[in-house]
């Protein structure tokens, strides 16, 4: 029985590094696919649309990078987090493990790649000349934040992808939208004002706003728009938890 700290602290250690090895297990690359994944994406999409925004832009490629780290970071990690009751139903039906271990581990792994990604943003800073504020460490806040709605968005995933297989398909065109509601690579400003107030509901948004606000621009971030998005994810952390601790019983069934 997992019932102490350092137990469970074990076990999330070597589900963490179970995930590790096993994503890079057959590549030549290895883990270096953290550093090259994130860098290429960048690469692609400041040659096509830097010559749309990049006039609109200061520092197209800073302002890319920043916006997608932070979507890749909760799109990797809300998916992982579904699919991870599933993927590990074998061990779930021998032996006794909390089931919301590996939700969490999925999201650890995902957490040290989007730690790996900051490399590439804080090389591609240096190279295109960009200005290091001292706001840099006030991103840990929206980061944080962003921690929790990746969690409280995991566990309710996981629930429903155990019951209804059809919420991983519905969840990547989920997701497909809310890229582009994210203004990863285009200014809120050339999207009517309408859409511009439906874009703000969206608190993948509001994190990079606040993430390019700390890092791009060395200003602090809005304090209406981080108040949303700590509200919005503190309140689905409590939902997915609740959520969670209704149905962690009758998971096993359902596998």
């Amino acid at each position: 029985m997992f019932d102490t700290f350092s137990e469970k602290k074990f076990l999330l250690k070597e589900l963490v590094k179970r995930d590790l090895t096993s994503k890079y297990k057959d590549s030549v690359l290895g883990i270096l696919w953290s550093f090259f994944n994130p860098l290429l994406i960048m690469l692609v999409f400041t040659a096509i649309f830097s010559m749309l925004f990049g006039r609109q832009i200061e520092n197209y490629p800073v302002y890319f990078l920043s916006g997608r780290i932070i979507f890749d970071f909760f799109n990797t990690a809300t998916k992982g987090a579904m699919r991870s009751i599933k993927r590990n139903g074998n061990i779930l039906k021998k032996i006794y493990v909390p089931k919301y271990m590996f939700s969490i581990s999925t999201i650890c792994y995902e957490f040290i790649n989007f730690l790996i990604s900051f490399v590439i943003l804080f090389g591609v800073m240096v190279i295109t000349g960009a200005t290091f504020h001292w706001t840099i460490i006030l991103a840990v806040i929206p980061i944080l934040f962003l921690l929790f709605l990746i969690f409280g968005v995991g566990l309710i995933l996981a629930v429903c992808n155990t019951y209804f297989t059809d919420i991983g398909h519905l969840y990547n065109v989920f997701t497909l939208v809310l890229m582009y509601a994210s203004a990863l690579f285009y200014p809120m400003e050339i999207v009517p004002p309408l859409v511009q107030k439906i874009f703000t509901l969206n608190p993948v948004y509001s994190a990079i706003t606040c993430f390019r606000e700390c890092i791009s621009y060395g200003i602090i971030p809005n304090s209406s728009t981080l108040l949303y998005l700590a509200a919005f994810s503190i309140t689905t952390l409590g939902i997915g938890i609740c959520l969670f601790k209704i149905y962690e019983n009758k998971l096993v069934l359902e596998i």
